[in-house]
């Protein structure tokens, strides 16, 4: 007798599910469930399931790079990640922190960075690639965006943290709320996984990422739909 064929499975080109029981890990994935809760005994292993979280997260990651420059007025600003952090804290100075650089745009569509510094060129770099110089740019209330009145911004207003509310109060137009709150989401659901490996860091933060800009829509038609056209190999 011949070797048993694996189930045909139009998402997934290698991999011994059948559709109807792959679809349940990116429902589970989409639902937030983390691979730990999503084993069973009676389904797929923790290490099946692990291998089926993870791939799509590179191909989410690629997507919001591929994604276009941010419209209208831009909110800038970064936040650290690492030990003693998960929980929300900000600010520098953590040991083995991971510096996270951010950009809003008012419609409410997010852009993230790893960055190796919080130096000028680092941050210029990522506003220069996915911002325009034209809409206000509001940024928080660190050196390294000096480097937008040189680069030609038009339009530049620096809130400090600790004055944003009052800021806000006096001007409207002139706030970092929305970078922060994604900030504060992303820290909120990255803490239950109770520490990420720095290698998958990146890709857990796109995925925070790209759960925010979803937010609304319906992420597992979207997913679904995205693997069908190129499934994962």
């Amino acid at each position: 007798m011949g070797s048993k064929k694996a189930p045909k499975n139009r998402y997934v080109t290698k991999s011994h599910l059948s559709e109807r029981k792959f679809r349940e890990l990116p429902r589970l994935s989409c639902a937030d469930v983390t691979a730990l809760s999503a084993a069973s005994p009676t389904g797929p292993n923790r290490n099946t399931v692990n291998r089926h979280h993870g791939m799509p997260r590179a191909r989410i990651a690629e997507a919001c790079e591929a994604d276009s420059p941010l419209d209208g007025e831009v909110e800038a600003d970064e936040s650290h990640f690492g030990a003693g952090r998960a929980r929300g804290a900000r600010g520098r100075g953590a040991k083995g922190e991971a510096i996270a650089f951010g950009l809003l745009g008012r419609g409410g569509k997010v852009y993230t960075r790893i960055a190796p510094d919080v130096t000028r060129g680092t941050s210029m770099r990522v506003i220069e690639g996915k911002a325009s110089k034209d809409p206000i740019m509001c940024t928080g209330g660190f050196a390294p965006c000096d480097g937008l009145v040189d680069w030609g911004c038009k339009h530049h207003c620096r809130v400090s943290h600790g004055e944003n509310e009052s800021v806000e109060r006096e001007n409207p137009g002139n706030r970092i709320n929305g970078i922060e709150s994604f900030w504060g989401h992303a820290k909120d659901r990255l803490v239950k996984y109770q520490g990420i490996p720095k290698e998958d860091f990146y890709l857990h933060l796109k995925e925070c990422e790209f759960r925010f800009d979803m937010r609304g829509r319906d992420m597992y038609r979207f997913m679904l739909r995205e693997l069908r056209e190129r499934p994962l190999n």
